[in-house]
């Protein structure tokens, strides 16, 4: 019998931790349970226990189990976006982590504006050029972020950030502070709020809140390990 509500309590206690600990609002850190291959029943069982977010990386998996539960979950797309899928990833996810280049934003904005919605999204940062990860350089996006800013169906509500590999969570705080700094810039050159970081999961999340993160995405510590690499994830083995 699986223990995911126990699990999941854990998690919370462990995020409520590091919020005291950086004297922040317990109310600013959303948890995404990160459900990818895991079934509905899986889902129901969190959601049970008081979790109402959760995310999703293979859109025809996903799309079966949406259909199966409640409307009133919030539903995070962390996948890699593929321009051809752009259109039945929309209408299933308000929230969408990995925009990773000013083509695909352009491109989900005309196809947002003909669906008449309205999706959030987190562009994608590669700070440290890794060429296995997609995302923005930091120059490109400093470069272009008035052309995101400036699309009209999709709403650029913050940065997200897979770090590299680290021996250690505290390894990869120094990529977490990186990114909230470029956004507080990003926010000053531009005269923008965004609101949101998407960073910090299973391994580093504490670190993650620590240095600002609004969204975690937590998978394993919650529904337990998963077996190989997920088609068309971004790299987050240790969600």
């Amino acid at each position: 019998m699986s223990d995911i509500a126990g699990q999941l309590g854990h998690i919370q206690s462990r995020i409520s931790e590091a919020i005291d600990q950086a004297g922040r609002d317990p109310e600013s850190v959303k948890l995404i349970a990160v459900s990818k291959t895991f079934p509905a029943e899986s889902i129901r069982e969190a959601m049970e226990a008081g979790q109402g977010c959760f995310g999703e990386s293979r859109l025809q998996e996903a799309a079966t189990k949406i259909e199966l539960l409640p409307s009133s979950l919030e539903w995070h797309f962390i996948g890699k976006v593929q321009s051809n899928k752009v259109r039945k990833i929309l209408p299933l996810f308000p929230y969408v982590h990995a925009i990773d280049s000013f083509k695909l934003a352009i491109y989900a904005n005309d196809i947002a504006s003909e669906l008449g919605l309205f999706p959030k999204v987190f562009l994608q940062v590669n700070q440290s050029d890794e060429v296995s990860k997609g995302g923005f350089s930091v120059a490109d996006l400093t470069a272009g972020f008035e052309q995101a800013l400036s699309l009209s169906n999709i709403e650029v509500v913050g940065l997200m950030l897979i770090p590299p590999v680290t021996k250690s969570a505290e390894d990869a705080r120094r990529w977490f502070r990186d990114l909230r700094v470029l956004r507080d810039e990003l926010e000053q050159e531009f005269s923008v709020v965004l609101p949101f970081l998407s960073m910090g999961m299973s391994g580093d999340f504490e670190v993650a809140i620590e240095e600002g993160a609004t969204h975690v995405r937590v998978g394993s510590a919650i529904f337990g390990k998963r077996s190989g690499r997920v088609d068309g994830e971004l790299g987050e083995l240790h969600e």
